[in-house]
């Protein structure tokens, strides 16, 4: 079942402050907000902005500009609530002890591999040619971990979905569930291209080994993400709903004809080799309640996830120190009062960490 962490997954990160000066010649990082022992920079909230608008675009990229902008424009109000709610899950997950540097080092080798990177040490070279340093490249994914893996105990695990509600939903809303013959397809595709004849039968066995560990039991999706060249590994192979007619005759032919998670046989291509798995076939007509179950589900959950997480983020903020000044607007009802600006050094992320107990002493927690 969908877990609800993509949700807020674009919760963003607090990245190194921008920094501003003053007329003394002094640098220091203009405080937008305080959070316990963190502080949040205006830096932070025009790097969350930027970012905001590159997500758009990729998210989007036939909308028009105009369209990009709408969009941004309709996000960039909650930047600053979604800033200090990230950097409240990230202190709550320290606070609850989670670690999670196994998953760190198992998502840079994701990285690694969805952008074909030979070693660690070439995907770290890589990351310093964009300007990023490493360790903050790291830090960002740690924390980003750390706001899932909190969300996951503290908010998803108590959603419980009664199945009088599943139920309910599809009478309820039974027309959306009346569709015409399609399959739901995902593939593991090998590419041979620029291979030199020599290289192909490696390249088959390859694949065939990757048949025979599916027909194992081993997850197509995982085994997608990690193996295939295709465009659709980051999303564990998926290739969508097709309905008849849309694919070639012979596809066709072979995948209507297959049930929910039969995969295929390799089939041959002129770019490579291709393994196909039926991840869901729906009859014409109106499907039965067991067949959209999952999807309800996770309609449902969906709907659950998001007041969950706001109360969960009220209480959060409730039991800790939150400061935005003047100006700026947190959308989620913290008031301004006045902030320092405090001194820019290269440490600066670490020069914000004091002692939280001290912050909620200020506080009268």
């Amino acid at each position: 079942m969908w877990n609800g962490i993509a949700l807020w997954g674009a919760f963003l990160l607090l990245l190194p402050a921008g920094a501003v000066a003053q007329d003394k010649g002094q640098v220091v990082e203009e405080v937008v907000a305080r959070v316990n022992n963190d502080a949040i920079t205006r830096g932070d909230i025009e790097h969350a902005k930027s970012q905001l608008a590159d997500d758009m675009h990729h998210d989007c990229p036939t909308c028009k500009p105009e369209q990009i902008a709408e969009k941004v424009a309709a996000q960039e109000k909650n930047v600053l609530r979604d800033l200090i709610d990230s950097s409240l899950l990230v202190q709550r997950a320290k606070d609850m002890d989670i670690n999670v540097d196994t998953q760190v080092v198992k998502r840079l080798d994701e990285i690694r591999i969805d952008n074909k990177i030979a070693s660690m040490e070439d995907l770290e070279h890589q990351v310093i040619q964009t300007g990023v340093d490493y360790e903050d490249f790291k830090n960002n994914i740690r924390n980003q971990l750390l706001q899932q893996e909190v969300i996951r105990r503290e908010v998803g695990s108590k959603i419980i979905l009664d199945h009088a509600d599943v139920l309910k939903y599809y009478e309820d809303h039974k027309q959306e569930f009346v569709r015409p013959e399609q399959v739901v397809l995902r593939e593991i595709f090998v590419s041979t291209e620029g291979k030199t004849p020599d290289e192909i039968p490696a390249l088959r066995k390859k694949v065939e080994g990757l048949l025979e560990r599916v027909k194992n039991g081993e997850d197509f999706g995982e085994l997608a993400k990690r193996f295939s060249d295709g465009s659709t590994a980051k999303q564990g192979g998926d290739l969508g709903t097709f309905e008849r007619a849309q694919l070639a005759s012979n596809l066709e032919e072979t995948v209507f004809k297959m049930k929910r998670n039969d995969v295929t046989d390799v089939l041959d291509s002129k770019t490579g080799f291709l393994i196909l798995q039926v991840e869901q076939n729906y009859p014409a007509g109106q499907q039965t309640e067991d067949k959209v179950e999952s999807e309800i589900e996770n309609k449902i959950y969906e709907q659950k996830i998001q007041p969950a997480m706001r109360q969960y983020l009220q209480t959060l903020r409730s039991d800790s120190y939150v400061e935005v000044k003047p100006g700026y607007v947190d959308t989620a009802g913290v008031t301004g009062s006045s902030i320092d600006e405090v001194p820019a050094t290269p440490d600066d992320s670490d020069k914000k960490k004091a002692s939280r107990a001290s912050s909620k002493k200020k506080n009268g927690v």
